[in-house]
């Protein structure tokens, strides 16, 4: 053969490559439309939460939303599947449990103190928390671009927090008008974080049905001492809603799964901006709420520091399987 002739490719390598890539293409139009279907219910989630908080206390109604989540898992506990529960770390699911609901209740809290779409732009920084403490906690190698992406995450969140200000005075009067709320969703957003690392670690030793229970029955318990402390027993309108609270974010968490099942995550990150959408139409139409260029600005630098995350942690882990194959 001459060495400018290359082998031609079968008739039938090209079917199957081009099988391959319209399956892929397929499955990351799946990936999104489930994701963008779960920030849509994720958006209307956190709307009736902050409709019920102008009533109930944010604490009230983060315990009776997992004590929901607790009872459908009930049978679990008390069935013949309870061998799956079974752990080796009891003391990391019930630290895990506190932290995880400690950063519920901020996150509940904050709801009921500033806009839905503020919420919801310093919320997509935990992907951000969660590489640095990958790097501190389970020594994850984490190289200079993404640390750079990583500070570009952070950057994001000051501008959603000072917005865009053009002098000293006005970046003084944007700090000054920071309360509560903000502070309590940017100690949330590491704590959920410091979760996920966690969970990390336990699915080296545990099965997914006792992280998943153990979380759902801590959690429940961590809530219930704030919420005996503001406790007023909800109307049945009350009920119905937190009900289908309950109902939504189950519903919201089985779309994001199935979303990263169709495709990797690093694919489909982007479609999350459109919960920030999802969240300023409503925060516009149901509670006046106006948000800022800022808000807009700073989300999507933060959406896009961590889509550059989780292409790292996907390139990662193909190098890791890559060399895993060879070793074997």
């Amino acid at each position: 053969m001459a060495a400018h002739d290359h082998p031609k490719p079968t008739p039938h390598v090209d079917a199957e490559a081009a099988a391959a890539a319209e399956k892929r293409r397929r499955g990351v139009l799946v990936g999104m439309g489930y994701l963008v279907l779960s920030g849509l219910i994720f958006a209307a989630f956190t709307a009736v939460i902050r409709w019920l908080s102008s009533d109930l206390h944010p604490a009230e109604t983060a315990f009776i939303r997992y004590l929901f989540g607790f009872l459908i898992l009930l049978p679990i506990f008390l069935g013949g599947r309870r061998r799956e529960l079974r752990t080796k770390r009891p003391v990391m699911h019930i630290v895990r449990g506190i932290i995880h609901g400690t950063g519920v209740l901020l996150w509940f809290y904050a709801i009921s103190k500033i806009t839905l779409a503020e919420v919801t732009a310093l919320a997509f920084t935990s992907p951000v928390w969660a590489t640095i403490g990958a790097f501190l906690f389970l020594g994850e190698d984490v190289r200079m671009r993404r640390v750079i992406a990583v500070l570009i995450g952070l950057l994001g969140a000051m501008i959603v927090l000072f917005g865009l200000p053009t002098s000293m005075e006005e970046l003084s009067a944007n700090l000054s008008a920071l309360g509560l709320g903000q502070a309590a969703i940017l100690v949330s957003a590491p704590l959920f974080a410091c979760s996920k690392v966690m969970t990390k670690r336990l699915t080296e030793t545990e099965s997914t049905t006792a992280i998943v229970a153990w979380l759902s029955m801590t959690v429940t318990v961590v809530l219930f001492v704030p919420a005996l402390a503001v406790w007023r027993w909800p109307s049945p309108e009350e009920w119905f809603w937190l009900a289908v609270v309950a109902g939504m974010a189950t519903t919201a968490h089985i779309c994001m799964t199935r979303a990263w099942r169709a495709a990797d995550i690093s694919v489909t990150q982007p479609a999350e901006f459109l919960q920030l959408v999802w969240a300023s139409l409503i925060g516009i139409y149901m509670f006046g709420e106006t948000p800022t260029l800022g808000i807009w600005i700073g989300g999507a630098v933060i959406v896009g520091s961590a889509t550059y995350i989780a292409q790292r942690e996907v390139a990662t882990r193909k190098r890791e399987k890559a060399a895993e194959a060879v070793a074997a």
